[in-house]
């Protein structure tokens, strides 16, 4: 696993208490069917005579903001801002597509899908001076220089752009980085080889341009606060001395769509205990408060909650090698009967309450679409469902494979009281249903979790994996033989064959790569067993409803706020 993931993964526990996850953050609010982010078409405004005349968004960060250097960037509230300050090539719109955004139209291909050709609209800094495709190219290339120390260069570039993998070699230096500013207007992008979600990548922070003389002249107090950045989004950053506790983004009258934002002034102020959030919100102060626990259910009937689904998915991870030895989870049909044995709408609805759903799948739902907007779940739908008849028939038959009639696992959790809660659940639930089987519980702090983690030390762990980019396979690659979640020993040549095709030989071919991807989906999940899912992430949150027009994104930045507005609110 990535650093970066595990900079995420720290709030994420510190916040809520839960497990292993991937990059993006805890939000605080949006709806789950998101009424107020998709009743404005990109293409129609709301109506100036319904928007009140002031303009101004209150809002909560739950931490301060560690960096906005895009080349640095690894934290949720730093992906977040830069979606609103800054825009790349490609944008995520109101229904979460990569559109071009300083890309005027689609790029030219060439015909074996290695070389990208962008023509650049018409931009402007903040400053007034031109957006060029040299700010790509020098952004680009200083996020893959070593001296830079990148955590998220090197891992969305690796394996995708031309050279990136020879550089993190130390083979080549970092400016032979395959991206290359033609002219003004016109940048061009060589990969490693064809990567069919390239252009979902385009909407990615690490993604996004510097202007070379302004880094430079800066040096190292580059975006160490608000008047060492330049912007070229919807929004530009006030009152940010680096290290406070409160900020706000002002409307950017140099941003080339600017007829499109509505809001003039985002406040943000810095709040990290549920309690004060929610007196904030009940006071007016706030428009917005996430909910989490107790909050979570004694706010469940209020008509100012809103739920939202996201995209990270947690599941079991079932180490089958520890200290050099097979573990009983080496046996696929002891991983078959734990899979089956646990109740999880009942762990959702009475356990987290936080509008999570079960998950039966690796891939969520809602996430990914072809070409004919058909969601990837749909492919195989429900897997590995709850079925406790199938989980003790799995049982005995390992035991008796492994010539014992009883076992003992170890589940190795986190110290929060919400973890300590899922893992009794867990527990009863194993136990009650799978006759024989005792359950330790190893309770230990993060950092230690990570160390046992990385050094296969556990029977079975709670894991989980949000997406970097909106492809089935920003979750499957983790579990190939070398994958980077697969520190638990599983491996499986078709397994491998499968996945490794969908970004080589099928790479062209989308139906053909769609039904690899969702075949290695079925053989882990319902064949081979190597991971039990349990649930797909919601959050609750109280959103006054005079916001309109906030989208939320699965992907980077949490929330969009260029198309967003306040209506009613007086």
């Amino acid at each position: 696993m990535k650093n970066s993931k595990l900079v995420w993964l720290l709030s994420l526990l510190l916040v809520v208490g839960l497990f292993l996850a991937a990059c993006g953050g805890e939000k605080e609010a949006e709806p789950a069917d998101k009424p107020d982010s998709t009743d404005t078409p990109e293409t129609e405004a709301p109506e100036e005579a319904k928007i009140d005349e002031e303009q101004v968004l209150n809002l909560i960060a739950g931490a301060e903001i560690p960096t906005l250097d895009s080349a640095l960037v690894t934290d949720s509230v730093g992906f977040d801002l830069l979606g609103n300050i800054n825009e790349g090539l490609y944008r995520l719109n109101q229904e979460n597509v990569a559109i071009p955004a300083i890309a005027e139209g689609e790029p030219t291909i060439s015909e074996d899908g290695l070389v990208y050709t962008f023509k650049l609209r018409d931009a402007n800094w903040s400053d007034g001076s031109p957006v060029t495709a040299n700010d790509f190219e020098f952004a680009w290339k200083r996020a893959m220089n070593p001296d830079t120390a990148s955590e998220y260069g090197p891992y969305m570039m690796e394996g995708v752009i031309k050279n990136a993998t020879q550089i993190v070699a130390g083979e080549v230096e970092y400016t032979e980085l395959g991206v290359k500013a033609l002219d003004e207007k016109t940048l061009e992008v060589t990969l490693e080889k064809p990567v069919p979600y390239f252009l979902s990548l385009m909407s990615f922070g690490t993604f996004l341009p510097q202007k070379e003389e302004f880094v430079t002249t800066q040096g190292a107090n580059y975006s160490k606060n608000s008047e060492a950045l330049l912007y070229n989004g919807p929004f530009a950053l006030q009152d940010w001395d680096g290290t406070g506790l409160n900020w706000k983004l002002v409307k950017n009258e140099q941003y080339w769509d600017k007829d499109t934002v509505k809001l003039t002034e985002i406040n943000y102020d810095v709040v990290k205990e549920t309690a004060t959030a929610v007196n904030l919100y009940s006071n007016g102060e706030k428009d917005r408060a996430g909910l989490s626990g107790e909050y979570a259910m004694q706010y469940a009937n209020d008509p100012e909650l809103v739920t939202e689904m996201d995209a990270s998915v947690f599941y079991f991870k079932y180490n089958q090698q520890r200290n050099g030895e097979p573990t009983p989870l080496a046996n696929v049909n002891i991983r078959e009967a734990v899979s089956k044995a646990i109740n999880k709408q009942d762990l959702v609805d009475v356990v987290l309450a936080n509008g999570s759903v079960p998950a039966h799948y690796l891939v969520p739902k809602g996430f990914t679409f072809d070409a004919d907007a058909n969601d990837f779940r749909d492919v195989n739908g429900d897997m590995s469902v709850f079925n406790v008849e199938e989980a003790k028939a799995a049982w005995d038959k390992g035991l008796k494979e492994l010539g014992v009639t009883e076992l003992t696992l170890e589940i190795l959790g986190g110290d929060t009281d919400i973890s300590k809660k899922m893992d009794e659940y867990f527990k009863n639930q194993l136990e009650t249903n799978l006759p024989g089987l005792t359950v330790t519980l190893k309770e230990v702090p993060f950092a230690v979790r990570l160390d046992l983690d990385t050094n296969q030390d556990y029977d079975i762990q709670v894991a989980g994996w949000g997406p970097d980019y909106q492809d089935p396979y920003t979750f499957m690659n983790l579990w190939l033989t070398d994958g980077g979640n697969n520190q638990m020993s599983y491996s499986n040549p078709k397994y491998d064959e499968l996945v490794n095709s969908a970004n080589t030989e099928l790479a062209l071919d989308a139906e053909a790569r769609w039904q690899a991807l969702a075949d290695a989906e079925k053989l882990l999940i319902d064949e081979d067993f190597g991971i039990g899912p349990i649930y797909q992430r919601g959050t609750m949150q109280l959103l006054k409803p005079y916001v309109k027009g906030v989208v939320s994104h699965q992907i980077g930045g949490d929330y969009s706020y260029k198309w967003a507005y306040i209506e009613g609110k007086n």
